[in-house]
């Protein structure tokens, strides 16, 4: 006999919403949590890189509370410039400190610079 024979941990785990086996469930995936733009602060820099390169760089945004990809290819969009996301912080190429701060202002973040 098993260690865990008969109990709930012997048994393969189902789908609370189905109550089928998770192998076998095709419920679709829950819809993450985020955190509304109101209850979070975007940290604004504008830093120098090697070569001369000028990146506005935001801060503070929580990666798995917020849609990093999506906020910033609005922003790339708005400023005309390429980006990425960089260790839980987002980088639009070029100096476009105002510009980026009267988007996140205007999408409900509060903003500091």
């Amino acid at each position: 006999m098993r260690l865990l024979a008969g109990t709930k941990f012997d048994r393969p785990p189902r789908c609370e919403r189905c109550d089928q086996l998770e192998v076998e469930c095709t419920c679709p995936p829950p819809e993450p949590v985020r955190v509304p733009p109101q209850k979070q602060t975007a940290k604004l820099a504008v830093e120098k890189r090697k070569h001369g390169r000028v990146v506005t760089v935001v801060r503070g945004l929580k990666p798995d509370e917020t849609d990093l990809v999506a906020l910033l290819t609005q922003l790339k969009n708005a400023c005309g410039a390429g980006g990425a996301v960089q260790d839980d912080c987002l980088e639009v190429q070029g100096t476009h400190l105002e510009r980026i701060q009267q988007l996140l202002a205007k999408l409900g973040y509060k903003v500091k610079a």
